[in-house]
């Protein structure tokens, strides 16, 4: 009897024990359990379900949307932003059938010249950065008109135009690391012309370069126009008038003098002197890179490519894409010592 109460006693003490450990070892996890959600975070289940996509980032990408931009078109002052006027001017600029790095190519020198207009200035004051007139800052085409162009290619154009802006976001096109003046043409003659060649000053990234223009895909490429005696006089006139054009027209035109490019850089109208850029602009040629000759009582100029020649050739630039160059060897083909990177000046 009394070792069975000896072992009730035993089991007894057993039990306690258990009980003690048990409750020593639970309290701190009691104390700690209600204040884990603060200490590490949520217990909530991760959702593991894919979240909806952000909005669509606008057409110039993150660089290019963080300018604003105010853009003069016609007596309407445009708020907006770099990287969707940059789309604009892409889409009027450049035909959207070019290949895609061409694009791009595109896309980095026009927002380099926009930069470029921003820092020397521009010419609007404090009405507006640039406007959409191309003969003062560069063309500008809305989305409608581009589309009602392009037809059943408008979907396909416009993905191309958005894509090149926006692949290119922030880049420009720099030396000594600033933005250069970065003009450029429609086709050139096989050579581009140096700056100090057209303009008053030469400029070191704007020298003369080859280029590969294919002339038979070049709509316009070689270009003829014709002028009677009169017409020819009227506006060699208009331009010149100290110009001596008495005699026939035969020698109203003479001692050419022309550039590395084979443009026309200097002449003599009627004994004054001009420039090629003067007689073209007199005459409406496509480019200064002209020939003339009288046949059957007209005046005739036989004419090669358009624009200035100076800078950037778009239709070369398409063709070294098409040829496996990526738009920064473009761009640095046809800009001489410069860099193409980010620009957040």
């Amino acid at each position: 009897m009394k070792r069975n109460r000896r072992r009730s006693q035993v089991n007894q003490a057993i039990a306690v024990s258990v009980l003690l450990l048990a409750a020593l070892f639970l309290l701190p996890l009691a104390v700690v359990t209600p204040f884990r959600s603060s200490l590490f975070g949520r217990e909530e289940p991760v959702d593991e379900t894919e979240p909806e996509a952000p909005p669509s980032p606008l057409p110039g990408g993150g660089l290019d949307a963080a300018r604003p931009l105010r853009v003069l078109d016609g007596e309407t002052v445009l708020e907006t932003d770099l990287g969707a006027y940059l789309v604009g001017v892409v889409r009027a600029e450049m035909p959207a059938s070019f290949e895609s790095e061409a694009l791009k190519a595109q896309a980095v020198a026009a927002r380099t010249y926009t930069l470029y207009k921003l820092q020397t200035g521009g010419n609007h004051g404090e009405a507006a950065d640039v406007c959409t007139d191309h003969t003062c800052c560069q063309a500008y085409l809305d989305e409608d008109s581009a589309r009602a162009n392009w037809g059943e290619n408008a979907d396909a154009y416009e993905a191309k135009v958005e894509a090149a802006v926006r692949d290119t976001d922030g880049e420009a096109i720099l030396y000594g690391g600033v933005p250069i003046l970065a003009v450029f043409h429609s086709s050139s003659a096989g050579l581009t012309r140096a700056a100090g060649e057209v303009w008053v000053n030469d400029l070191p990234y704007l020298q003369a370069v080859r280029s590969p223009e294919p002339g038979d895909r070049i709509p316009n490429y070689y270009s003829r126009v014709e002028f009677t005696a009169d017409e020819l006089k009227a506006r060699l006139q208009a331009a010149f008038p100290e110009a001596d054009l008495s005699g026939g027209m035969e020698g109203w035109l003479k001692d050419a003098v022309t550039d590395s490019a084979g443009s026309v850089a200097a002449l003599s109208v009627g004994g004054a002197a001009a420039k090629g850029i003067q007689v073209r602009a007199a005459l409406g040629l496509r480019s200064a890179c002209f020939t003339w000759e009288a046949q059957d009582g007209k005046m005739v100029f036989f004419v090669t490519g358009y624009g200035h020649g100076v800078g950037l050739s778009q239709y070369g630039a398409s063709a070294m894409a098409a040829a496996g160059a990526d738009y920064r060897e473009i761009l640095t083909h046809y800009y001489t010592g410069v860099t193409v990177e980010p620009y957040g000046g």
